[in-house]
Order: structure tokens, then C-alpha cells, then sequence
């Protein structure tokens, strides 16, 4: 089984993620969209597509010409083919907009350790059921979806952003919050200019220590999340490409 992952950032990669995948004996292509790499011509060989993060907004097309070609793949796959997807942070919101969801600012956004609520539908998912009601998290982001696409259903919300997690179809998932994060993490974003002022925008000058020991502090915590979220992502691209072959 192979992926295709969608970047947006060179440090904007799947994270923890990948020792999943390899793991499970999962391959996957990585296409670096920000760099000017160009999406595959034929998305047919891919047992699902995932998106990460990165520090732009899916607004700003005329600056990231890619966003619009990034949109108009996740229609194909997701609206008309009935694909797995998973989207993270920008991923997320990429799903919802390119569906027909409004995604606008959110300031002053939601940087650091935060806890999520699953609703009603998000407990019975199959890709959250297996998680707590309220779940730890790790957010950096200052854009939101405002309005889901019709037919999407919302599977968890916090104060500030009442979409933390959605499903479109059978098999389509947006994640707001990063269940992908790494020891490094913190770390790394802190060396990107928009996601370094979201950051000090919210807790002052000289609080990259601190994110990062909160974050050391929770890895497990967050790795066992990821483990089990990537378990039942899994669950689901095998169980539709078995149906695809039969």
C-alpha cells in the first residue's frame, strides 16, 4: 500500500506518523507543493492522500498558485471518487474549502497543549471512537474552519474553534489540532516567521522553552493518540481497498 502526502514546509512532514507506516509496511511518495513539485499526474496508484500543515492560508491562491491545483486534486479524490483522505491543520482546512466549507482567521489562534471535545457523532467515528471524549492535543494555528462543507459532519469542537475534526464521505478526515508531533517539533516551527509570531503573539518573547517542555512532558500521551488514530485511518484504507479489489 502506498500514500501520497501533500507538503507544505520541509518541516511540515508527517512526523510520528512515519514509524507507523513503516511499521505497517506502508510506502508513500512525498510532494513538496511549496517548493514548486508538481502533483502527480495519475493519483490512481494511492491507497489514500494525506495533507499536512504548513504557514500559509487556503486564501491566499495568487501568492501559492499550487493551493488551487492542492483544491481541485481534493475535490477529485474526496467530492467524486470517495477516497481516504486525512487532512492536518492547513490539510484540514484545505478539505473543507476545496469541498465548499468557509475557512477564515481566527485570531488570535490556538498555539501549545490545548484539550478537544469528540461530539456525539465524533464518539460513534470510526476514526475517534477508540479516543477519550476529551481529547489532549497539540494546536499552532490561527485560521479556522467556520462553516463545513453540506454533508460533513463535525466529530470534535473546543471553545475557540467549534471545528476541531470533521468527516466528508465514507473515508475523508480533517484534523485541526496535530496528532504528528514529535520531539522536535516544537523546535523546528519555531524557526518559521508566521508560526514563531503566532507563538509569541500568544505568550511573549522566549516561550519556545517552555511549549517545548510541555510538549516533552505529553509525548506519550500524544504518541499513543497518534498510534491509535493511525490504527484506525489504517482500518479504513485497507478495508476499501479490499472492497476496490473485490
Amino acid at each position: 500500500m502506498r500514500f501520497l502526502v501533500l507538503q507544505h514546509h520541509p518541516v511540515e512532514h508527517p512526523g510520528m506518523l512515519r514509524d507507523f507506516w513503516r511499521a505497517a509496511g506502508i510506502a508513500w511518495d512525498a510532494v513538496e507543493l511549496d517548493a514548486g513539485e508538481p502533483l502527480p499526474a495519475d493519483t490512481a496508484r494511492y491507497a489514500a492522500i494525506v495533507s499536512m500543515g504548513g504557514p500559509m492560508d487556503v486564501w491566499e491562491e495568487e501568492a501559492h498558485p499550487w493551493i488551487a491545483a492542492e483544491k481541485a486534486l481534493l475535490r477529485r479524490w474526496v467530492g467524486e471518487q470517495d477516497r481516504p483522505f486525512l487532512g492536518i491543520c492547513l490539510g484540514h482546512q484545505m478539505l473543507a474549502a476545496a469541498l465548499g466549507g468557509h475557512v477564515g482567521p481566527m485570531p488570535p489562534g490556538e498555539v501549545g497543549l490545548d484539550r478537544v471535545r469528540l461530539t456525539e457523532a465524533g464518539r460513534a467515528d470510526p476514526l475517534l471512537a477508540a479516543q477519550p471524549a476529551e481529547m489532549a492535543v497539540f494546536q499552532w494555528h490561527t485560521a479556522g474552519v467556520h462553516a463545513l462543507p453540506a454533508g460533513a459532519v463535525a466529530l470534535a469542537e473546543s471553545g475557540p474553534c467549534p471545528v476541531q475534526a470533521f468527516r466528508f464521505g465514507r473515508a475523508a478526515w480533517g484534523l485541526q489540532f496535530h496528532v504528528e508531533v514529535t520531539a522536535d517539533t516544537v523546535g523546528e516551527w519555531a524557526g518559521i516567521p508566521a508560526y514563531k509570531k503566532a507563538l509569541e503573539d500568544l505568550f511573549g518573547a522566549g516561550a519556545v522553552p517552555r511549549i517545548e517542555a510541555d510538549v516533552a512532558a505529553a509525548l506519550p500521551g500524544f504518541n499513543a493518540t497518534a498510534k491509535k488514530l493511525n490504527d484506525a485511518f489504517l482500518a479504513q484504507v485497507q478495508g476499501m481497498t479490499v472492497a476496490a479489489a473485490d
